[in-house]
């Protein structure tokens, strides 16, 4: 328990809209209020900047954990966001403008000593694809272009590969293309926009079958168990958004060591929360801007990740 009471707001998107059941900005808002923590609640476009001050249309937030009723929310009050501890960015990709002026906006409030989780420079800095680029003794061959020669050359070179997006989640956008080269072209041209937007290309990782584990970080150290997300039959996107089944499972030696590679990195960011996509022996992805599956990992093995997180952000005003 914390010996301060926060003020916590949390920038997401409409929660009328949240899945009750697996949202995981939800467990962290039951987390706070357990702790005493008073929520405020603010949309994306509650924010707005007035004299070089960060502001906010904000409303007093009440979390309830029932299905039927699961939030209150008091009347408008603008003001400066600076009169936040904390404030948790929860907006879901994609990293668009309109992301991007949000981080920026958020920024302002941080130069006033506001705790923005995970911090603005790392959201700016980090994209979700790129940054696990950075570690490649924990990946498989992959391209970034968006030139179709190199594209068609890497994929004739690795037979089996994914095309991504850049900036998606979900699941969305991926592409599996085969050794024969079915429809490559028209993937290509359809997700680099004719040749305008980088994409990612990896070579396909055949374990995906048995899931894509999601690996939650807390200031850089791993919850126990992870969650696989496995692919539905004739799916190669385990994302549960796209119909995968969670099953929850205790890390390996293996995700330790992949921890251990990334974890030093993570802390130089200042990232308090990380979620690391792990296929087979590899990182496919380092999710850093709203990482999810808390509800589902706690549900299978009674662990309390989103308390776990209100306690590495008290440990900041002890």
């Amino acid at each position: 328990m914390s010996a301060r009471t926060l003020d916590m707001a949390v920038v997401m998107d409409p929660i009328a809209d949240v899945a009750y059941k697996k949202d995981t900005t939800l467990a962290m808002l039951w987390a706070a209020q357990k702790r005493g923590h008073r929520l405020w609640y603010l949309q994306p476009e509650d924010l707005y900047l007035k004299e070089g001050r960060a502001m906010g249309r904000l409303r007093r937030l009440e979390a309830f954990e029932d299905p039927a009723h699961w939030y209150r929310l008091g009347d408008v009050e603008a003001g400066p966001l600076a009169e936040m501890d904390v404030i948790l960015m929860r907006q879901d990709p994609p990293v668009d403008s309109n992301f991007i002026n949000a981080v920026h906006l958020l920024g302002f409030a941080e130069r006033e000593g506001v705790l923005v989780v995970n911090p603005t420079k790392a959201l700016l800095t980090c994209n979700e694809k790129l940054y696990a680029q950075q570690f490649p003794q924990c990946l498989v061959p992959t391209v970034v272009s968006c030139n179709e020669a190199v594209l068609r050359e890497f994929h004739a070179e690795q037979g089996d590969t994914i095309f991504k997006p850049l900036d998606g989640m979900g699941g969305n956008g991926i592409f599996h293309v085969t050794p024969d080269g079915r429809n490559i072209g028209s993937i290509i041209e359809q997700l680099t926009d004719r040749g305008a937007r980088q994409i990612m290309a990896q070579r396909y990782i055949p374990e995906i079958s048995r899931g894509d584990t999601r690996i939650l970080l807390i200031d850089g150290e791993p919850v126990p168990h992870g969650l696989a997300r496995i692919p539905t039959a004739g799916e190669v996107r385990g994302n549960l958004a796209a119909g995968g089944r969670g099953e929850a499972r205790a890390l390996t030696e293996r995700d330790y060591w992949l921890v251990d590679q990334v974890k030093d990195s993570i802390r130089e960011q200042g990232l308090i929360f990380v979620g690391l996509d792990v296929i087979g022996d590899y990182i496919t992805e380092i999710n850093v801007t709203s990482p999810t599956c808390v509800r589902e990992i706690d549900a299978q093995t009674g662990s309390d990740i989103a308390g776990m997180l209100m306690d590495a952000i008290a440990r900041r005003f002890a």
